[in-house]
């Protein structure tokens, strides 16, 4: 396989800046879509988020539909090219002069939620894989033989596999393929966009301890994105809550999921389907529907659904606290600003 695959925790020869540095920093990224017929309004989807991904760990970004999290996906690869914001990879500034856009993309890769749509459908599996490695400057045959030696890591037996098309395999199989496509050109980062959704929960774990494997094996950092809060719980190391285009709250999973914030994340929490039949949901955690992000609420994005609202919230948008160290737990609301004047200063 040579270099491009990287077996057990040695450092990458890629890497810059150590392993202290981040492996990518986003700084107030925005991007709004014009709507037609408006009068020059805009869906404002991703607007003004900002984190760090440090290398090695996996971040989890969870949110209601809508909320701006696959938009975020895309700015980060500009498959989307994000209206303002700035991205540092590994300590250069992405789309300049210091790494340009496809050298971001030989880092990065990216996993779709649709797994069928993914592929092409006139394409044998093997070629599909074999792609990247092939407009890398690989020889056919070689292109083809690393294609098989990473399906096989990713659990598909090459011989069988590899001839066939797409609607031959199962959700499961195809969602391999998927991986197997973005780790054979031997990136440092993955992006996984609701990579477990569609399948069955057998398949789903079958396919979250695949990924946890080849993130060992391959010394990779992820960016998982996931409607699953108790999926991300398993497979991240830190989450990112997003509400309405907005990074709302930010930290350690353990420390997010039993000691949450924000208000909405304590209602997307509460959100879960319990096991215990004594423990039934006897009323909706959150009232109301998300506001329209043509037309976004003054002020805190969350104030008309907070039961905790008042009216510093109505007037003053709250700002996301800084960072503090690896274990820091931020967060943007104002129960959380001594200087806000909210009557519950942190006693929710």
């Amino acid at each position: 396989m040579g270099p491009l695959l990287r077996d057990g925790p040695a450092l990458d020869p890629r890497d810059r800046g150590g392993p202290h540095q981040p492996l990518l920093i986003a700084r107030d990224l925005r991007k709004h879509f014009p709507v037609k017929g408006s009068g020059g309004k805009s869906v404002k989807a991703v607007d003004g988020v900002s984190f760090t991904v440090r290398k090695g760990e996996t971040l989890g970004i969870v949110g209601e539909s809508g909320c701006g999290k696959s938009t975020l996906a895309r700015l980060l690869l500009h498959l989307v090219v994000p209206d303002a914001g700035e991205l540092v990879f590994d300590g250069d500034l992405v789309d300049t002069r210091e790494l340009p856009v496809d050298a971001l993309r030989r880092q990065v890769q990216i996993v779709f939620q649709d797994s069928y749509s993914s592929l092409n459908p006139r394409m044998p599996v093997r070629d599909s894989v074999a792609f990247g490695p092939f407009v890398q400057g690989k020889k056919k045959q070689q292109a083809r033989d690393i294609a098989s030696e990473m399906l096989g890591k990713v659990g598909l037996d090459p011989d069988l596999f590899g001839p066939r098309y797409p609607h031959e395999l199962s959700g499961g199989q195809k969602q391999r393929v998927n991986i197997a496509r973005a780790l054979v050109t031997g990136p440092r980062m993955v992006i996984l966009d609701e990579p477990v959704s569609a399948l069955d929960k057998s398949i789903e774990a079958q396919v979250l301890n695949l990924l946890r494997t080849l993130k060992r094996q391959f010394n990779l950092t992820y960016l998982f994105i996931s409607h699953d809060l108790n999926v991300v719980r398993y497979l991240s190391d830190r989450v990112l809550v997003m509400y309405l285009g907005r990074a709302v709250e930010i930290g350690p999973i353990d420390a997010v999921f039993e000691r949450p914030l924000h208000p909405y994340t304590r209602a997307l929490l509460a959100s879960r389907p319990s096991m215990d039949p004594a423990r039934r949901i006897e009323e909706a955690p959150i009232s109301g529907d998300p506001p329209n992000p043509i037309d976004p609420p003054s002020g805190c994005h969350f104030h008309t659904r907070c039961r905790f609202a008042e009216k510093p919230c109505e007037k003053t948008d709250p700002a996301l606290g800084i960072w503090e160290g690896p274990q820091s737990h931020v967060v943007a609301c104002h129960m959380h600003d001594l200087a806000s004047g909210h009557s519950r200063l942190a006693n929710v």
